[in-house]
């Protein structure tokens, strides 16, 4: 068995592109990611073989070992032989369930392929399109390990013709999935073929696997496979020498993932929004060690003995310790203190790590995830990557306070570390009970966040139940609204409007921006959404939540030196609507018109964000408002008997069946969506009538419109909880005298 060599050693085939390859492993919770990652490591002997498996050695936090469930991505530099070459495998094993896809998207940014393991019982789940179709807009290049075989002899005793078949039906879905989501130009060249080795059968936890050129090379069948577990432990042991799973698993990854610098060529003018024949596009596309330095980080990290840790890609020049770097985002230069490579929990340190490569950093404390950071000659040319697009957002809250009130201090440290390590959780101060308030994907990550604070901050807090995040829109236009400055000298003229879900999804997807040009967005706006074009080229803001602020004046004076002023204004009333102080999405802010005091000093921030928030406010209340509820997509299979029991649940819990699909005489899929406020113990519930017999697998749906029967019982009950008046104000409450 190749061993793992020094880290000299890796270091020098690291320097040759060839012999590289970054590559992450993606799957449906529980489906064995970290498993199969065990089988890799011992393969490089950073474990003992007798320990894969069940070591989860990639699960390093203490809650990953107890919860048998990866919730951060981790890193690692493989060495493996293939053909007589040595070759190094950057690996990242990520998380599988919903509530971290986060740290999966932030991984598959700096990875060149992804191994997706899929059940061989439970098949391609949620998560597993979910993951597929973030790899496929990441131009990340797929291929399918089979795991778990032997839960088909075992627990469904299926005959060989039916296992074969379960393979056919598999790769078959995954293959839908490439034609669905990859690009026209990728669609046929990845779609996998088992006969040319694309497909890999096994267990991880028995550390077996094979791929259709493997079992012809060694005379092994995959159905022989399936007798050695009939015939029982003695027999597998036997296999794991002749059919080790490492070997098929890299021999494929070698095989069909392109190194850094052919990956490159095809991947940069997806993820970098500069121009590919500028000095450091062209370094970039060639991955070239004696470029400018590119850095992205795709992760942070707190190490307790050695501060913030940044893990990232190198896409050109080599990163060396002592380097000045500029980081983009954050606008300021840190200098590199330290450069290594991870090895699971721990961090080699090296002298540099060149282009193509993954690397760790000390000393860019300033770096946040999604971070881009160059060397200094170029930070006036060198634009950053794309913003990285979660598929999810923030939907549960918590607020939480310590059980002692001398660790207030350690908490708010607690809680600022872990909101850098995970930009996934969200955390705020509500400014009028004083309450520390705390947002996540869903009751999983809270759960997850309060246990991490326990173990490695010591901290006991008390918590308030999880409260499900609305946001306000409206379904109507409002009339232009006059807004006053308190000292009656500057007046703003607005009308509020719904955003389309055309352009709801072009903001959502990163493909309209508030920083690109304004003529090549006017020209998206008006061919993809249906846009006036002189009105979306007067576009002043986009923020976070998806709301636009328009200019439509004309010969104003003044209002340049107040544009800056107007737009925080803006910013902060939709951090906050007037139905119930939630966020508000999907709205366009329109200026018609403005009177400027001339003197700056009656035209501060004080008189302008009143001016401009209170107009819009009451345009909110003028327009129809509502509330948007989020809503979960569930998707379980279950045997035929229990699909009453099932739709029952969910119709209790206003959840509805989108889709039914018969997969065999025995067990249908069942496609549908349920709101988040109404899923708390969905999980318990579903177990108890399917006697545990359906899975399933849930991922943030959509916003939908709250019913207008239960509109007002809401809004007072959130009111009532962030102790404001139940009723909600009157558009007039906001209108000048």
């Amino acid at each position: 068995m190749v061993r793992y060599k020094s880290v000299e050693y890796i270091q020098k085939i690291m320097s040759n592109l060839e012999q590289v390859r970054n590559i992450g492993i993606i799957a449906h919770v529980d489906h064995g990611k970290t498993t199969t990652s065990d089988s890799l490591l011992a393969a490089a002997g950073i474990i003992s073989s007798k320990v894969a498996g069940e070591a989860l050695a990639m699960d390093y936090l203490d809650i990953e070992q107890k919860r048998q469930m990866t919730v951060k991505a981790a890193n690692i530099s493989l060495y493996h032989e293939y053909g007589g070459k040595p070759y190094v495998i950057n690996l990242i094993d990520t998380p599988g369930h919903v509530d971290f896809t986060g740290k999966v998207t932030r991984s598959l940014r700096v990875l060149d392929g992804a191994i997706v393991v899929v059940d061989a019982v439970e098949g391609v789940m949620t998560q597993t399109e979910t993951v597929l179709r973030q790899a496929l807009e990441e131009r990340v290049r797929p291929l399918l390990f089979i795991n778990k075989v032997d839960r088909l002899i075992k627990e469904l005793r299926l005959q060989p013709q039916e296992i074969q078949q379960r393979f056919v039906d598999i790769i078959k879905e995954v293959n839908s999935l490439i034609q669905e989501y990859a690009e026209p130009e990728f669609r046929d060249k990845w779609l996998l073929d088992p006969a040319k080795g694309m497909v890999a059968f096994g267990s991880a936890k028995d550390k077996i696997g094979l791929t259709v050129p493997a079992s012809q090379k060694k005379g092994v069948k995959i159905l022989e496979m399936m007798d050695a577990y009939r015939k029982g432990r003695e027999a597998v042991e036997e296999l794991q020498k002749v059919i080790p799973l490492h070997e098929a698993l890299l021999d494929m990854v070698v095989r069909f993932i392109p190194n850094p610098k052919e990956a490159q060529r095809y991947r940069i003018p997806k993820i970098w929004r500069g121009d590919t024949n500028s000095e450091v596009g062209k370094a970039m596309l060639e991955a070239d060690p004696n470029g400018p330095i590119v850095y992205l980080i795709n992760d942070m990290r707190v190490d307790p003995h050695a501060g913030l840790v940044a893990t990232g890609r190198v896409f050109s020049g080599t990163l060396k310790s002592g380097e000045e770097l500029w980081l983009i985002g954050a606008r300021t230069s840190q200098r590199v203190l330290q450069v290594s490579l991870y090895m699971g929990p721990y961090r080699e340190v090296v002298d540099l790590i060149s282009a193509g490569n993954i690397a760790a950093v000390l000393g860019l404390d300033k770096a946040r995830a999604g971070e881009t950071a160059v060397s200094m000659n170029i930070k006036d040319v060198a634009p950053p990557f794309e913003r990285l697009h979660y598929i999810s957002e923030p939907v549960v809250t918590m607020a939480i306070e310590p059980k002692k009130t001398t660790d207030l201090i350690k908490l708010i440290d607690a809680l600022r570390k872990m909101s850098i390590e995970d930009p996934n959780l969200v955390v705020k101060i509500n400014e009028e009970t004083g309450e520390y308030l705390i947002s996540g994907m869903g009751h999983l990550h809270l759960e997850v966040v309060l246990t991490l604070l326990k173990e490695n901050y010591g901290l006991e807090v008390d918590t308030s139940p999880p409260i499900v995040v609305y946001r306000e829109t409206i379904r109507a236009s409002s009339q232009v609204i006059e807004g006053k400055s308190p000292n009656k000298h500057n007046r703003l003229y607005v009308s509020v409007a719904p955003l389309n879900e055309e352009s709801i999804k072009l903001i959502q997807q990163g493909v309209v921006t508030e920083d690109m040009d304004a003529r090549e967005r006017a020209r998206i706006l008006r061919d993809q959404a249906g846009w006036d074009y002189d009105e979306a080229r007067r576009i002043w803001a986009i923020d976070e939540n998806v709301n636009v602020l328009v200019d439509m004046t004309s010969g104003v004076q003044y209002l340049r030196e107040v544009k800056d002023t107007i737009i925080q204004g803006f910013r902060l009333a939709m951090k906050e609507g007037p139905l119930a102080m939630e966020p508000v999405r999907g709205v366009k802010v329109i200026l018609h018109d403005a009177l400027i005091h001339e003197d700056p000093a009656h035209r501060g921030p004080a008189q302008i964000y009143p001016a401009i928030r209170n107009p819009i406010y009451a345009g909110i209340l003028l327009a129809k408002p509502t509330l948007l509820e989020p809503l979960q997509r569930i998707d379980i299979r279950t045997p035929v008997d229990f699909m009453s029991n099932i739709i029952t649940v969910l119709s209790r819990r206003r959840g509805k069946v989108l889709n039914v699909i018969q997969l065999s005489s025995s067990v249908v899929r069942i496609v549908g969506e349920v709101p988040v406020g109404e899923s708390a113990d969905l999980a318990n519930e579903l177990r108890g009538v399917t006697a545990g017999k359906a899975f399933w697998g849930t991922e943030f749906s959509r916003w939908a419109s709250l019913p207008d029967s239960l509109l007002m019982d809401v809004v007072r009950e959130i009111r009532k909880r962030k102790g404001l008046k139940p009723e909600p104000p009157r558009p007039e409450d906001f209108m000048p005298l």
